[in-house]
């Protein structure tokens, strides 16, 4: 079955975003040539998950080609209704059966990209089975916090943890099975 995987970055106390959605933050570690991990990670999958908000703000920055790039289908979950832009379909119902749909199908794995809302909605679902999270080298004191309160509990599994030269910290879990986890 395949795997949903959030590669994500965020502060050291926790937020992925400064207030008013700023991701200006995660330029404190870009450097030439390291992308740490990233290419690896994507050519593991053949579907995106992202918000709405996290797409135009990727698509302004970067382009549309970063996310549909021909080789992926991308679902950007939105509120409103929009017709399909090539492998990008905007998709308006329920996050759970989307992606247990999808997690049902043959391929590669599945990536979510965020926001925050749509990682806290398949955490409430206990639908993501890898976490890789770097963790940039700033105290942002607000914003948009990567967990919220109020979800299920989840046991996870180490996988590693890398270190860079830019201070950027990239841990990285695994879901436990609900069948490995035991309590004494």
């Amino acid at each position: 079955m395949r795997k949903i995987s959030l590669f994500i970055a965020t502060s050291l106390d926790g937020y992925i975003a400064k207030p008013n959605d700023d991701l200006s933050f995660l330029k404190i570690v870009e450097k030439e040539g390291e992308d740490y991990g990233y290419t690896k990670f994507t050519d593991r999958v053949d579907t995106i998950l992202i918000g709405r908000k996290t797409y135009d703000y990727v698509i302004k920055e970067i382009g549309v080609g970063h996310y549909d790039n021909g080789q992926r289908d991308v679902y950007v979950i939105t509120r409103t209704k929009r017709p399909q832009e090539g492998r990008t379909i905007f998709y308006t119902g329920s996050m759970a059966e989307l992606v247990k749909r999808l997690k049902s199908k043959e391929g590669k794995n599945i990536y979510c990209d965020g926001g925050a809302q749509i990682i806290n909605e398949l955490l409430k679902h206990d639908l993501i089975d890898e976490f890789v999270i770097s963790i940039i080298p700033v105290l942002l004191g607000s914003g948009t916090r990567l967990f919220d309160d109020g979800r299920p509990e989840q046991i996870l599994e180490f996988v590693e943890i890398k270190t860079f030269d830019t201070g950027l910290t990239q841990l990285h879990y695994r879901r436990k099975n609900k069948q490995e986890t035991q309590y004494g």
